[in-house]
Parts: structure tokens; C-alpha cells; sequence
């Protein structure tokens, strides 16, 4: 097994480290009929995420243990999915799932491919255009995507930061409510991805471009799957202004022409800043981005200096 970075205790039944999550991954395996010996550890966060070496499978274990039905969801997003023959990550067929094991939950994906390669933002644009004709099956009961729940939740628990740095975002919050409340969406409504941006979608072993992380599968103005390109563009230039043309061309729209833009990258914006807070004990790049970003909140400057993370 292949260590990586420790993560703190939280509300699971085990650390959440890579010790400590082997023996919940030895007892997924083997309930799921699979063979974890040899299984590598691509990534600790949110997710503990693992490859297997005996099959072309991903193994995902929640750090949050409360997440079992937004798991369930999005293995039935996969299936529904893959049934519309749309490329996205899929799941075992005959594998049972979620599992909870030891307060932990687990899933299983198929491995798109043996290295992470990410694919390009016009094809995330075709993607989502794609997406966005669907009509929702309430098969799939997707809840409401509501921003302000989210910020809120987000706002919570964030034991790591200043008095001062909790007020400021608490403040601006409720700010943002109520300019949230004012916008008039011009795009249908609809299902969403929800966390639709570059960092989402893979380059699959045989070329084309594969939608993942798929919990966060909600109805929604179709805005918010066109906000992330559009502020990752205008606001911290990690995309090049013919990236983002042909983005607008491939999708149809330029969400930067809406008057509620400025808004809805706020909004976003904000809850990319909460969730960067929550890894400041823990991380001293967090913090230090963490800091920068609070910063820039502040000012309104300094915003081309965020880095990805």
C-alpha cells in the first residue's frame, strides 16, 4: 500500500489517514469481490481515492460520513447516465453499492485511465451542452441546488481561522443572499452537474472526454454550470481568453454578458474560499492560499495570484 499525506480524526469510525483507512479498504474489497493487494493511493482530501492493481477500478472512501445518500445518488446519476450512452465515469455492474464500512462509505468507479490527463474546455463545453437537453428522470430524485444552504454549511466549522476572517465572510454571505435572490436566470432550468470546470473532466484511455464526480448532480439554473470557465478566465486567468472564446462558441452562451455574473462568481468564489478554511490546521499551502484569497476578498486585488487547489 502506498502512503500519502495524514489527514485529522473527523466523525468516521477510523483515522482518516492512510494507516488507519487500509483495513476499511481490505474489508470493501473483499465484500465488493474485489482484490486490494497492491492498491495505490492517488489522492487524500474530501475523498481517500485508490486504484486497484488487479482491475481498472477506483476506490473512494468519504472522509464526511454523511454522505451516503448524496453516494447513492451519484452511483444512480451514473447508471441513468451510461443508459443515455452520455461519457461519464461509470460504475461496476454488478457490484453493490455504497458500502459503509467502519462509519466509512465507499464506492467503486471504473479507472477512465491509468494517468490523470485532463481534457480540454471545449470539450467540457460540448459536454455540458449536452448534458443540459436532458430532461431529468425523477427516478434519479435530484434535490434543489440551493447556494446559500451550501455557503452556510460551508461557513461552518471553520475552527482554523481568525474572529475577524469569520465575520468578513459571514458578512458577505449575507450579502450575497440577497443579491443572489434579485437575479433573473435567462438559461432553462434544469438538471446540473454543479461543480462543472476543467479539474472535472478526464481524458478516457481511448481519447474522448469523460465527465466525473458526479454527487453533485442537482436542478439548478444551467448558469451554474458555466460559472467556473467563465471566473477561472476572467478573474485568475488560468484559462487563456481563446480558451474561453471557444468555450462560449462550443456552448452557445457567454455567461459574462449576463447582468447576474459578478454575483453568481461571488457566490462560487465564496464557497471556494470556505473550503480551502477547512484545510488550514491541517495544510500549510491551504493556509497560506487560504490567507491570499481572504486578502483579495478584502481588497479586490490580487486575484491573478490564486493558485489552483
Amino acid at each position: 500500500m502506498i502512503s500519502g499525506s495524514s489527514g485529522g480524526p473527523d466523525g468516521g469510525g477510523t483515522e482518516f489517514t492512510a494507516e488507519g483507512l487500509e483495513p476499511v479498504l481490505q474489508e470493501a474489497c473483499s465484500t465488493a469481490g474485489l482484490d486490494s493487494r497492491g492498491a495505490e493511493l492517488l489522492r487524500l482530501g474530501s475523498n481517500a481515492v485508490y486504484r486497484l492493481a488487479s482491475l481498472p477500478v477506483v476506490v473512494r472512501i468519504a472522509r464526511d460520513p454523511s454522505v451516503r445518500a448524496e453516494m447513492e445518488r451519484a452511483v444512480g446519476v451514473a447508471r441513468w447516465l451510461e443508459t443515455q450512452d452520455f461519457p461519464a465515469m461509470r460504475v461496476p455492474a454488478s457490484t453493490a453499492q455504497p458500502l459503509v464500512i467502519a462509519g466509512r462509505v465507499i464506492t467503486f468507479w471504473e479507472s477512465v485511465q491509468e494517468r490523470e490527463e485532463y481534457a480540454t474546455v471545449a470539450e467540457l463545453a460540448d459536454l455540458l451542452r449536452r448534458l443540459h437537453w436532458f430532461e431529468e428522470p425523477e427516478s434519479l430524485g435530484l434535490p434543489y441546488f440551493d447556494p446559500q444552504a451550501k455557503v452556510a454549511a460551508s461557513l461552518e466549522g471553520l475552527d482554523g481561522i481568525s474572529d475577524e476572517d469569520r465575520t468578513f465572510l459571514e458578512e458577505r454571505a449575507a450579502r450575497l443572499a440577497k443579491e443572489y435572490d434579485r437575479l433573473d436566470f435567462v438559461l432553462p432550468f434544469g438538471m446540473i452537474h454543479g461543480d462543472a470546470s476543467i479539474g472535472n473532466i478526464l481524458r478516457h484511455r481511448d481519447g474522448h472526454p469523460v465527465l466525473i464526480d458526479l454527487d453533485g448532480f442537482a436542478l439548478a439554473p444551467r448558469e451554474w454550470d458555466l460559472i467556473q470557465t467563465a471566473m477561472f478566465y476572467d478573474r485568475y486567468r488560468w484559462h487563456t481568453k481563446a480558451e474561453y472564446a471557444e468555450f462560449v462558441h462550443r456552448y452557445g452562451f457567454d455567461l459574462m454578458n449576463w447582468p447576474g455574473y459578478e454575483t453568481l462568481a461571488d457566490l462560487r468564489e465564496l464557497m471556494m474560499v470556505a473550503w480551502l478554511g477547512h484545510q488550514v490546521t491541517t495544510s500549510d499551502s491551504a493556509a497560506a492560499e487560504f490567507a491570499r484569497r481572504v486578502r483579495s476578498l478584502r481588497t479586490g486585488e490580487g486575484r491573478d495570484e490564486w493558485g489552483p487547489f
